[in-house]
């Protein structure tokens, strides 16, 4: 029994197929706001952001933020951020775009650093699920690399070759996890970070999610 020799892409969601943009930056106005810190725009937010998520919080802060800080800047966070997803939606073209990958034979997953038990209902709930082998949130503390947690999701799917493999997402961590497993990225620029900061990372780089599909189909062949 060989590994699968078809293109697999492996999905991030919060930032790529899940427009959140709205809610991010609310709740991490929210969150800095427990410790009386001047509210951030979404430009800033975009050209600052980096994982871990408290080395982004001491570019801001000029300093690490404590123990206790880090608790309660990370509960504020995910507390505004889950009342206010509800008005979040699909990135334009998304569904589609996951139809016609499936449709061509090919298979998909999604990896998020998002919670897992939120996350799975959350895909469920717009009716996409059975587009990805797998769905995979994060379990364990918030606020690390997704590299980690990306050699478990390759080695649940099984038999899907690494070098077939394309990450889509919106961050720089997402090429760094790709790497770490001997897969490619492609860099989507309408997610957590902007165009300056994920060129930087050496992969391509595009606008939407329909360019990514290309260059993924390209990277995989």
């Amino acid at each position: 029994m060989g590994k699968k020799t078809g293109a697999h892409i492996v999905w991030d969601w919060n930032g790529t197929l899940f427009h959140d943009n709205d809610a991010i930056i609310g709740a991490t106005n929210a969150a800095f706001a427990e410790l009386g810190l001047t509210p951030i725009t979404m430009e800033q937010y975009r050209a600052m952001y980096c994982v871990p998520v408290p080395k982004f919080y001491e570019r801001l802060m000029g300093r690490l933020p404590t123990d206790t800080e880090w608790e309660v800047m990370d509960a504020t966070f995910h507390r505004y951020y889950t009342e206010h997803r509800v008005r979040c939606g699909l990135t334009a073209g998304a569904a589609e775009l996951l139809a016609g990958w499936g449709a061509a034979g090919r298979s998909q997953s999604i990896l998020s650093m998002y919670g897992h038990d939120e996350l799975v209902p959350l895909v469920r709930g717009f009716g996409i699920e059975a587009h990805f082998m797998r769905v995979d949130g994060r379990v364990g503390p918030s606020g690390g690399s997704k590299a980690e947690h990306m050699v478990r999701h390759l080695a649940a799917l099984g038999r899907v070759d690494p070098a077939r493999v394309v990450v889509i997402g919106d961050a720089a961590d997402d090429a760094v996890a790709a790497r770490h497993v001997g897969a490619r990225a492609v860099l989507y620029t309408g997610g957590s970070h902007g165009r300056a900061s994920l060129e930087v990372v050496g992969v391509p780089v595009v606008d939407t999610l329909e360019e990514a599909v290309g260059e993924a189909e390209r990277l995989a062949a």
